[in-house]
């Protein structure tokens, strides 16, 4: 019985653990191109976008979830050297890119070649969505990158997610707890033992 009671514990915190990983949820940077959320392609090229607020944090670099308003930097590192021989340019939007014409145009970072590799742009954001285009004239502008900022706003998704692991475990343990307690073995031991 103990054998059991041992094994569903270890279980429990096996799972919990593989919940609770930070690296789960939060992975980005150093690792494998594909798996980077902030990677977008233009037809067979890749870019890479990063944001940076280092009046609030100096080294840390967001992509999607900008986390306070302000003074914001845009970098987009063009990963496939043939796009630093054609115009690409960068178009900031506010609001969620669905209708571009009726969308207030925060910067525009027109078409021209970027030796370097990188294009940047400086921007003062307010709390609320803004859509990122990213445009080549060379390529097929119908599929340009996009990405949808979210500017010091809550994120209810990552946080039930972040929320998740933890409850489940608690959850567990409560369960595991409340089975071992109520077991048979566990009253029979706890009558059969001496007292002192």
């Amino acid at each position: 019985m103990m054998r059991h009671v041992t094994r569903a514990g270890a279980t429990a915190l096996m799972l919990v653990a593989a919940l609770y990983h930070p690296d789960v949820a939060t992975a980005h940077g150093g690792g494998d191109l594909e798996q980077d959320p902030c990677i977008r392609k233009i037809g067979e090229s890749a870019v890479h976008f990063s944001a940076y607020q280092p009046q609030y944090e100096l080294k840390e670099q967001y992509c999607t979830e900008i986390p306070q308003e302000g003074d914001t930097y845009l970098v987009v590192d063009l990963v496939d050297p043939a796009l630093r021989n054609e115009p690409v340019g960068m178009r900031v939007l506010r609001g969620n890119g669905k209708n571009e014409s009726e969308e207030q145009i925060v910067a525009d970072v027109r078409p021209s070649t970027h030796p370097d590799g990188v294009l940047r742009s400086e921007v003062r954001l307010d709390e609320g969505l803004y859509t990122v285009i990213i445009e080549s004239e060379k390529r097929n502008l119908m599929k340009r990158p996009q990405y949808l900022l979210r500017v010091h706003m809550i994120d209810y998704q990552k946080l039930v997610m972040s929320i998740g692991g933890p409850l489940v475990g608690v959850l567990l343990f409560a369960w595991l707890a409340y089975k071992i307690i109520r077991s048979k073995w566990l009253r029979r031991w706890w009558t059969a033992a001496p007292s002192s």
